[in-house]
């Protein structure tokens, strides 16, 4: 007759308890599933906790719509997040569970810095992207996967230009990696490929000795010459006539070409 430890031991024994532990883990994990699916646990409402300056909530809740299936327990959570960040502005989303009934997300919206290539917007982080934009922008444009030096540029010339009071309209990088300048009074920039910040600090560092208006110095030459005890309502300073092109790919120098019948250099008032 056999003991207690031998039945116990024996093989039979062992596989009955790890069947009967085995379906009583099966039974505990439907239940528990069965549990976390009734309605009870359904989810009710969306909670967003960052403003939005771009993404609306309907967006929002036709993801929602979409996307949400199952219950405080069983809701996907990595897919809703995946959903909300297909949308057009949003750049990172967050979504977490908040009890009894509620989602909570977060989002990260992209920052529009100007439009790229004519089809997309870029951010300032330079990551480009496509969303609808009713606002002027400026334009830059260069190679696939060349928005983030394309930005980099665009910071650092429009930080050179900035003393001079002038703003960049359009900045393009081209397949040989040439930099082409237009700013907003129309004056185009040719920087070409290399020591392109050198010869833009040049250029700016010239500016103010080289171009200025050709009327504006006339009447002052004129008024050195002429004394009137008669006081004069001044005139209102005629506007600046600026450089049509501006070719900095040289070594030593650079090239203009002004409007018509204008000198590039500054009169004597003397």
């Amino acid at each position: 007759m056999s003991t207690p430890a031998e039945l116990a031991a024996h093989p039979m024994c062992q596989l009955a308890r790890v069947l009967t532990w085995g379906a009583l883990g099966l039974l505990t994990y439907g239940v528990v599933n069965w549990v976390a699916a009734q309605p009870l646990f359904a989810l009710h409402n969306i909670d967003v906790k960052t403003p939005m300056a771009h993404v609306t909530e309907a967006q929002i809740r036709l993801v929602a719509e979409r996307r949400v299936r199952g219950t405080f327990f069983t809701v996907d959570l990595e897919r809703v997040r995946s959903s909300l960040e297909k949308l057009p502005w949003v750049r990172e989303a967050r979504v977490e569970r908040r009890w009894p009934d509620t989602l909570v997300v977060s989002l990260v919206e992209h920052v529009p810095l100007a439009r790229w290539n004519d089809t997309a917007l870029v951010s300032e982080a330079g990551e480009v992207f496509v969303a609808a934009l009713n606002q002027p922008l400026p334009r830059l444009s260069g190679p696939e996967e060349s928005s983030a030096e394309v930005v980099t540029a665009y910071r650092s010339y429009q930080a050179a230009l900035t003393p001079l009071g002038m703003t960049i309209d359009e900045l393009h990088l081209s397949p040989r990696r040439a930099w082409r300048i237009r700013l907003d009074n129309g004056l185009q920039i040719a920087l070409g490929r290399e020591q392109s910040t050198i010869r833009l600090s040049r250029f700016v560092a010239f500016y103010p000795r080289l171009f200025e208006n050709p009327a504006a110095t006339k009447t002052t030459a004129a008024k050195t010459t002429v004394e009137s005890s008669v006081t004069e309502t001044p005139a209102e300073p005629a506007p600046t006539v600026h450089p049509v092109t501006v070719d900095l790919r040289y070594p030593d120098g650079f090239a203009i070409r002004m409007p018509r019948g204008v000198s590039p250099f500054k009169s004597s008032t003397t």
